[in-house]
């Protein structure tokens, strides 16, 4: 991980490492063991520190988890890079009558096992034993332990417990640990009848929706058997209209805790306080059993809300209410929704999709390192699968971004993965290829996938790293762009403006060169670098264009989780103007929106005449698709995949004449393979 120094991008993606693919996976538990990068979804909080022989503590963001790693583990000048991660859902073997889990599974991973001493694990934990004799006697809150995660799980011994605290040694080090704190029970002595009866039991709860509320949308209502609420979830199973939507991460509304001191059937209903608002008739109340609640699984259930009428977006008040049936007790608390999405105007001031790591406030040796951007090497791409033409594909219509190509030709494959794109009447799934210098889309069942040792000659699908940048970027030529929000987001998330200077060709450019306003900041000198190369491009502009020498520049300093930012919003804001009136249309494939919900988005829109102008009808369509991405969270590649399958299918699709979304999808599509060629994986010596 040494790399992730020099590497502030790839940094942000550590935080995001642990993920699920969000489409065509059905088991994502079994895939949540393949990281994947950009296809996916963040799942789990996870942290990586690195400390070095004073040692220090790690504790896991919004969390009471964690690890103390004592001077002198380490040799002086060796390290210990400290992961953690918190699994929501603990392993079912350690939840039966005589023991019940009162923490998530933590994930802990070490670098370096050349180690002296041992570290230790402290834990706030969601129980407290009761003061009586025979719970003192009967129960005990432990600490299982395996070096996997399915088990099997033995008991640790070296445990020091203070109130709801409980500090464990651990001496038996691997690279990769699990641990779980449970309350275990010698044996059930009646009127006992499982071992919550030993214990004061607390439960959280946590109420998740999207970044923005719309018209019409969902709450989760999440139960968790420890005391630790993720500020993110994603959810699988969300449904509109009888369809499965696409995963998405939901955020945080509000939590709650409350004392539960057995297992008990609950009853869960959501009112909204605002008489705007309503919670669909049949999701107003719902039950959740005790037999779910004993398995210490997290347990979730779903509440559709929808505005009434066509008046404007608000943010809004509902109360949540538990109650346990069989019993009069009743705990309640109310919850504030998010704002609706941001209209053109404000998006500036939105939050960054990619966040940036939290402070670790138990841990301020975490090494921060100066922000070094990796040097872009103009090298042959490194490609190991190939396919071999099985028919000539030659077109009188050319068509951007699909390749043409003889039977036997030998075209390198980006990636295995597909795109889904109409082609020239019908909708296909396309391989990205390379041949004769060129890239594009190449139709799956026109060639024979084999691997790199089966190719013959592959000098017609040679390419460097220089010319797949220019390549993949040529949709940014044509694209619809805000200067004003590009120069904001850049400013913000490049952290070197030599690097950024330097691949602009700025190279000569000093400190000499800035107005003494632009000295303190760096945001405001990359910012100054940016409007420089605006009013060059913008002095020549035959020859130059602004948006498409920023992208280039960005994608050679590896940049590319800003450049996805950047994709993503200039994509959905092209493809408003280019919709226009026929937004509604789109909509109701996305989405299912109903009439009244479409005329909601217009509403504010609307001139004197109670109509929206032609020429204004990009904006609700603007406000609809930024609704409608944030429900994707970082999951930009399904947010681009899902919309090109959207358009294709319209009446009229408007990607047969304007491709540069097929062409931006190539361009997340070719992501990969480049930092793989043009990046150096080791610090060069």
């Amino acid at each position: 991980m040494t790399w992730l120094q020099n590497d502030r991008e790839a940094y942000k993606m550590a935080w995001l490492s642990h993920r699920q693919l969000t489409r065509s996976c059905l088991d994502l538990e079994a895939m949540s063991h393949s990281p994947g990068w950009a296809q996916t979804q963040a799942t789990d909080i996870h942290v990586v520190c690195k400390l070095n022989h004073e040692g220090g503590s790690v504790q896991l963001p919004d969390s009471d988890i964690n690890i103390h790693v004592p001077v002198g583990h380490v040799l002086p000048g060796e390290f210990q890079e400290v992961g953690l991660k918190a699994i929501l859902n603990p392993p079912l073997s350690c939840n039966n009558e005589l023991s019940s889990t009162v923490s998530p599974l933590i994930e802990l991973t070490l670098s370096n096992l050349n180690t002296s001493k041992a570290i230790f694990l402290e834990v706030k934990v969601a129980a407290k034993v009761k003061n009586d004799p025979v719970s003192q006697v009967m129960s005990d809150i432990v600490c299982f332990f395996s070096l996997n995660k399915e088990g099997p799980f033995k008991k640790l011994e070296n445990c020091y417990i203070y109130q709801d605290t409980i500090q464990v040694k651990l001496t038996e080090l691997s690279h990769v640990m699990y641990a779980v704190i449970a309350v275990q029970a010698s044996k059930i002595q009646p009127p006992a009848t499982n071992v919550w009866d030993y214990v004061h039991r607390t439960v959280s709860v946590g109420i998740y929706g999207p970044k923005y509320i719309h018209p019409s949308f969902t709450a989760v209502f999440a139960v968790f058997g420890h005391n630790y609420i993720p500020g993110k979830l994603t959810i699988c199973d969300i449904k509109k209209g009888g369809k499965s939507m696409p995963p998405v991460v939901f955020q945080l509304w509000g939590k709650h805790t409350f004392l539960l001191e057995k297992p008990q059937d609950l009853n869960i209903s959501l009112t909204s306080c605002d008489p705007d608002f309503q919670v669909k008739t049949e999701d107003q109340s719902k039950n959740i059993k005790k037999e779910e609640l004993k398995t210490g699984e997290m347990v979730r259930q779903q509440f559709l809300f929808s505005m009434l009428g066509c008046r404007e977006m608000h943010f809004f008040v509902f109360l949540v209410q538990i109650k346990i049936l069989k019993s009069s007790q009743v705990t309640q608390f109310h919850v504030t929704t998010p704002d609706p999405a941001p209209k053109l105007s404000g998006i500036i001031n939105r939050p960054k999709r990619l966040q940036n790591r939290k402070e670790i406030k138990s841990a301020p040796w975490l090494l921060i390192p100066t922000i070094r951007y990796p040097k872009f090497q103009d090298k042959t791409l490194t490609v190991n699968t190939y396919g071999v033409a099985l028919k000539t594909v030659l077109r009188q219509n050319k068509i951007d971004y699909l390749l043409e190509y003889f039977k036997g030709d030998t075209i390198a494959l980006l990636g295995e993965d597909k795109v889904k794109a109409i082609g020239q009447t019908k909708v296909k799934e396309w391989y990205v290829g390379v041949l004769r210098r060129k890239i594009g889309l190449v139709h799956c069942k026109n060639i024979k996938v084999i691997s790199k040792e089966q190719a013959m000659d592959t000098a017609d699908s040679e390419l460097t790293t220089r010319n797949l940048v220019e390549q993949i970027v040529l949709p940014f030529k044509k694209l619809t762009y805000i200067y004003s929000v590009v120069l904001s987001t850049v400013s913000e998330s490049v952290y070197d403006w030599r690097a950024l200077a330097e691949v602009l060709g700025y190279s000569h450019m000093s400190l000499d060169d800035f107005n003494e306003a632009h000295i303190d900041k760096e945001s405001e000198r990359v910012a100054h670098v940016v409007k420089k190369m605006k009013q060059d491009c913008h002095a020549n502009k035959k020859k130059r264009l602004f948006l498409y020498e920023l992208i280039v520049a960005l994608l050679k300093i590896d940049c590319q989780g800003l450049v996805a930012r950047l994709t993503q919003d200039t994509i959905i804001l092209t493809s408003a103007v280019k919709l226009g009136k026929n937004w509604r249309e789109l909509a109701e494939k996305l989405a299912r929106l109903t009439k009244q919900q479409i005329e909601a988005y217009e509403v504010p829109h609307q001139g004197k005449n109670g109509t929206v102008a032609l020429e204004m009808m990009w904006k609700p369509a603007y406000d609809f698709l930024y609704t409608w991405a944030a429900h994707y969270g970082d999951g930009y590649r399904d947010v681009l995949q899902d919309l090109q399958s959207a358009l294709d299918k319209m009446k009229n699709p408007v990607t047969k004449e304007w491709r540069e979304l097929t062409g931006a999808l190539i361009l997340v599509n070719c992501m990969e393979v480049l930092r793989a060629s043009a990046f150096s994986k080791v610090e060069e010596e």
